[in-house]
């Protein structure tokens, strides 16, 4: 069965000098507005107690714009301030339900800037897109076609730290169902292996930014030694941010390759709830970790299952995949990282990370049969032995909780 999904489409584009002027003037203003409604909400929550909403935020700016001062604002479009201050209303939404940390103030320093323009403020036409306060149309590299038909209802315009323009189209697509399978695949991410698949298979851990660390550390030792201010600092501060890109277009074309194969082969994929927040807190796997990029791995996964008809089990995260035996369902007290293959009592010996998959895939399985999670609970049952031995042996086995 298709899916209609809104999806949003990402190409790079080079403006001529005009282009260029018009937009760095738009991410300034916006920057401006966004900074400006935020201190002003900020005073009247910590001065008055009193909320500010988007329409009283949309009216000061009107404002704003009558004044001296801020005159220079309607020198832009009005649709990407505008859209500063739903961003601003929805960063306290969710602040206020407590999905993230109060908002904060952008930075002048920060090369990354953006804006985002609605159907009012730009003209699609015979494939050519020409935003507001603009006479001629972006030159935009079409490395990808759009849906058949599809006409974007947001366009976002942005310019990262290494100074490349990219514009991202936001559309309505169609997206067919994968053909149905029967397989499942549980996954265990690593480091010396990106991912360990229950199929015994492992898929090796590309290490993009330890490939690059040598021409970084040379680009970050030419920055650091140019005069703060100075125009040789910002050349060295954009080698450095080329260097950075290069890694980060690596990783996440490497990842797309790797999460659309697991989900177009497999009907459910079963992976591990990991927090790497947590886990970058040890020093020395941070880098690694953060090389690895786990979290983008999981969403990835996430959204692609959605589109696709697939399945993605989550199994909590105190299950002892690793420390388990998926033959007897004995847990290990203690496996050390440097221990990759270990063996049991029972005669059965494990690689580490491709019995991770195997648990995970089982307590999966339990999860999807029984609809309830697996999660390694305290003390001991009626039989005398642990509760958290028997849940596991139970997941393993693929049996629901009485």
């Amino acid at each position: 069965m298709a899916r209609q999904v809104r999806r949003a489409f990402k190409y790079r584009f080079y403006p001529t000098a005009e282009q260029a002027a018009e937009l760095s003037r738009t991410f300034g203003c916006v920057r401006l507005v966004y900074n400006k409604a935020l201190e002003e909400r900020t005073r009247a929550w910590y001065g008055e107690q009193r909320r500010i909403s988007y329409l009283q935020s949309s009216a000061a700016l009107t404002q704003w714009k009558k004044t001296e001062e801020l005159a220079f604002l309607t020198e832009v479009s009005c649709v990407p301030l505008q859209q500063a201050l739903r961003h601003l209303q929805a960063a306290f939404a969710n602040f206020f339900a407590k999905r993230a940390a109060y908002p904060r103030f952008k930075s002048r320093k920060r090369s990354r800037c953006s804006a985002e323009y609605t159907r009012s403020a730009f003209t699609w036409r015979d494939g050519r897109l020409t935003l507001a306060k603009m006479a001629a149309p972006l030159d935009i590299r079409w490395s990808r076609h759009l849906p058949e038909g599809a006409e974007p209802s947001t366009v976002t315009v942005s310019r990262d730290s290494a100074g490349r323009w990219f514009v991202s189209l936001l559309c309505q697509d169609t997206i067919p169902a994968a053909p149905a399978t029967d397989a499942a695949v549980g996954v265990d991410a690593g480091i010396t292996s990106l991912v360990a698949l229950s199929t015994g298979e492992k898929i090796t851990n590309p290490r993009h930014e330890r490939r690059d660390r040598a021409r970084l550390a040379k680009a970050q030792r030419e920055l650091a030694r140019k005069a703060p201010g100075s125009v040789n600092r910002d050349k060295a501060r954009r080698r450095v941010a080329r260097v950075h890109a290069r890694i980060v277009d690596r990783r996440r074309d490497f990842l797309h390759k790797v999460s659309t194969r697991l989900v177009r082969e497999n009907q459910t994929v079963v992976v591990e709830d990991l927090i790497a927040g947590n886990l970058l807190k040890n020093r020395k796997l941070a880098r690694a970790i953060s090389d690895a990029a786990w979290r983008e791995l999981r969403t990835m996964l996430e959204y692609k299952c959605a589109w696709y008809g697939r399945d993605l089990v989550v199994v909590d995260r105190w299950f002892p995949s690793t420390n388990l035996c998926g033959t007897c369902g004995t847990v290990r007290a203690e496996l050390p990282l440097n221990v990759r293959e270990w063996t049991c009592g029972c005669g059965s010996v494990h690689d580490r990370d491709v019995n991770a998959a195997r648990n995970v895939l089982a307590a999966g399985l339990a999860v999807t049969a029984c609809g309830d999670g697996v999660r390694p609970q305290r003390g001991t049952s009626r039989t005398g032995h642990s509760s958290a031995k028997q849940e596991t042996q139970r997941a393993t086995a693929g049996i629901a909780r009485p």
